[in-house]
């Protein structure tokens, strides 16, 4: 599947893993190019949301259209297929996803890790 980021700010940190090392470091940077790897390995969304592998899941609000993909406990990468709509039959055919960032989201807030 490919991979692309929703903003330049974004990219930089996707193309650079030394940068992003700095901004959350090693941990996180590897379990994030983990996840970037089992996307791009997915041929279709569809097909990466079988495997369960960060459990996937459909987020609302204000991120409505998006899919949260787990870090951590309160770490997830947020991501959206680029599909006309999230119907299944469209997800089969999606074979691109659109990366928004790596929020943290315990407790009520909303921070924006890579933004």
């Amino acid at each position: 599947m490919f991979v692309q980021c929703e903003s330049d700010k974004v990219m930089r940190y996707f193309d650079d893993f030394s940068l992003m090392k700095k901004k959350v470091g090693l941990n996180l940077t590897k379990i994030i190019k983990k996840r970037l790897d089992q996307l791009k390995a997915a041929r279709t969304f569809s097909v990466f949301l079988s495997t369960g592998l960060g459990k996937p899941h459909r987020l609302r609000e204000n991120l409505d259209g998006y899919y949260g993909v787990n870090l951590s406990a309160n770490v997830r990468l947020v991501i959206k297929p680029e599909a006309k709509s999230l119907d299944p039959s469209e997800l089969v055919q999606c074979d691109t996803v659109i990366m928004k960032g790596v929020e943290d989201y315990h407790g009520k807030k909303q921070e924006w890790i890579i933004p």
